[in-house]
């Protein structure tokens, strides 16, 4: 099962935010939209996963149409973290990922012995064991952030797109978050930052700039020098880190 969106076109208030974007995910790859803000890259996965209509261009979860089918149907095969997890009503976050048990379950059936063994191991994997009493509305935001890829987790999809996932978190949990969604092994598309975690976790990337794609391809082959300068407007020097041999950026004053 993979993932696409075709020839994609989204207009918002007269100003057209994405150009005919077209990306595929295949299963299990991770894949990453990188590209200065305001590019079209929120507005680009929220109408993947039916938040914004586009006015034109289709998506494919598989053989499926997800412009074309149910919330609920979707859900059972897509996840989704993104950036602004406020709420106005308060949970606890063992209610929060329970959550993301919801598509798998008919109306008003209740929770069972997998439900519950699902969301304590979301809730072990994202490193918050212990918070399940905890209320939601009382956590800093990259602990809410980690509840909301829990609830995901729990969701159990073949897919997951993230929104800048690693927003609000200190280093330890931008790497944790990256590593735990890399450890799935299912299909992921995530709009990410910094260029150089880009770099490490993703198989593909997506470069857009004024919504439109510029490049795609793997990190290696097409962060340079010339294109971060040409979608970032800033000078820098792009090389193989001497510990990891990952890409690392060096950004020149």
């Amino acid at each position: 099962m993979n993932l696409t969106a075709e020839h994609l076109s989204i207009t918002l208030s007269g100003a057209e935010i994405v150009k005919d974007i077209s990306l595929r995910v295949e299963a299990g790859q991770f894949v990453g939209l990188i590209g200065p803000n305001g590019c079209g890259k929120s507005t680009l996965l929220k109408s993947m996963y039916k938040v914004i209509k586009p006015q034109k261009g289709l998506v494919f979860l598989g053989e499926t149409d997800v412009l074309k089918t149910s919330e609920r149907v979707i859900a059972k095969e897509l996840g989704v973290v993104g950036q602004f997890n406020e709420l106005n009503f308060d949970f606890t976050v063992h209610e929060m990922v329970m959550m993301g048990r919801t598509p798998h379950k008919h109306l008003m059936e209740a929770d069972n012995k997998q439900d519950y063994e699902l969301v304590a191991a979301a809730l072990e994997k994202v490193d918050l064991a212990g918070y399940a009493d905890r209320s939601y509305l009382t956590l800093s935001g990259g602990e809410k952030q980690r509840v909301i890829l829990a609830r995901a987790i729990a969701q159990q999809p073949r897919f997951l797109i993230l929104d800048e996932p690693t927003n609000h978190l200190d280093i330890k949990y931008q790497l944790q978050i990256l590593q735990v969604v890399k450890s799935l092994n299912i299909g992921v598309l995530a709009a990410l930052h910094d260029l150089s975690m880009a770099a490490a976790y993703c198989d593909i990337l997506y470069v857009v700039k004024r919504g439109e794609v510029l490049a795609a391809g793997k990190p290696k082959e097409i962060l340079t020098n010339s294109l971060i300068r040409q979608v970032y407007e800033i000078d820098c020097e792009v090389y193989a880190n001497p510990v990891t041999g990952d890409l690392a950026i060096a950004y020149l004053p």
